[in-house]
Formats: C-alpha cells, sequence, structure tokens
C-alpha cells in the first residue's frame, strides 16, 4: 500500500505534468477577434511560459495573426504600450469573473490557480501556507512563491468555444 508521501508525491508529479501541459498549449483559431476586443495573449517566450498578459485587438492581420496592444507591458523605451504581432493560436477571451471571490476558506491544497505577479496572470498549484498568504508552485518556471489570496483568480482554460473551471 502506498504511503501518503508517495501519494502526494504521485499528486504533484501529476499537477506539475498538467499545468505544463495547459502552459504549452496552443489555443483553438476557431474563435475570430475583432478590433477592440480584450483578450489574454500566451507567452511563448522562455522565462515566461505559462503567463497570459491582456491585451486589446488592435487589428487583424490575414488569418492567423492578430496586432496587440499590451494592458501592462510597455514598449523598450516606456513611451507607451508595447504593440505586438501575435500568432490567433496564442489568444483567447479574457476569462469571465467569478461572482464570488476567491476566499481562503475556498482555498485548498494543490488547486489550480492563476496569480498575477510581474504583469501578467501565471498558473501554478497552491503547495503551502505561509502566516496569511499561500504558497503556489510554477512548474514552468519551478519557483515556489508565497502570495496574498487577493493576487488568485479560479484557473479556467478556454477550450472549444467554452470555459473550462479546472478545480
Amino acid at each position: 500500500m502506498a504511503s501518503n508521501f508517495e501519494k502526494s508525491h504521485c499528486l504533484i508529479d501529476n499537477l506539475k505534468a498538467r499545468i505544463n501541459k495547459l502552459a504549452f498549449k496552443t489555443q483553438d483559431t476557431t474563435k475570430l477577434f475583432q478590433r477592440g476586443d480584450q483578450v489574454e495573449v500566451a507567452s511563448q517566450e522562455w522565462g515566461y511560459i505559462g503567463a497570459y498578459y491582456t491585451a486589446t485587438i488592435v487589428s487583424p492581420i490575414g488569418n492567423y495573426h492578430y496586432r496587440v496592444r499590451y494592458k501592462n507591458i510597455v514598449n523598450d523605451d516606456k513611451s507607451d504600450l508595447l504593440v505586438e504581432i501575435v500568432k490567433a493560436s496564442e489568444i483567447r477571451p479574457v476569462p469571465p469573473k467569478h461572482e464570488t471571490l476567491l476566499v481562503p476558506e475556498d482555498i485548498h491544497m494543490y488547486d489550480i490557480v492563476d496569480v498575477f505577479d510581474n504583469d501578467g496572470w501565471w498558473i501554478g498549484f497552491i503547495s503551502g501556507r505561509h502566516e496569511e498568504n499561500y504558497k503556489v508552485y510554477f512548474p514552468t518556471t519551478g519557483e515556489n512563491v508565497a502570495y496574498s489570496p487577493h493576487l488568485f483568480r479560479f484557473h479556467q482554460e478556454w477550450n472549444k468555444g467554452n470555459w473550462i473551471s479546472s478545480n
């Protein structure tokens, strides 16, 4: 019979694999976005994979690309918000907001959450608690960081035109 230690390591390994799969997933490109639509762009840059950044569609470019303006990322000279061309497969709609906030009573060990940090939403799982904060482990970066729960949101995945809750 497996010990609790073995069971928790198996669960953690499964969560790591699940989050890595989500982080490297490309989006369904059948959704066509229009100028002015609010979206999230999945980072494909090493060290930032697993993060989604809020942006606005500036214009479509052909069938498979969009010009976007980020909400929280500035250009190199910091004179304006960053505008760049991204693949349609890297874009999803902004997830719907939940009617209820993610409060400490709703946060459990190993829950998958999104954490707002470094100007974007990062996918991780609850790995522990430290005073009023919760530790979140990020499989794509290997970091385990404590955050206040007000920086969390329920994690949801865009799948074939629908939002699916992961918990």
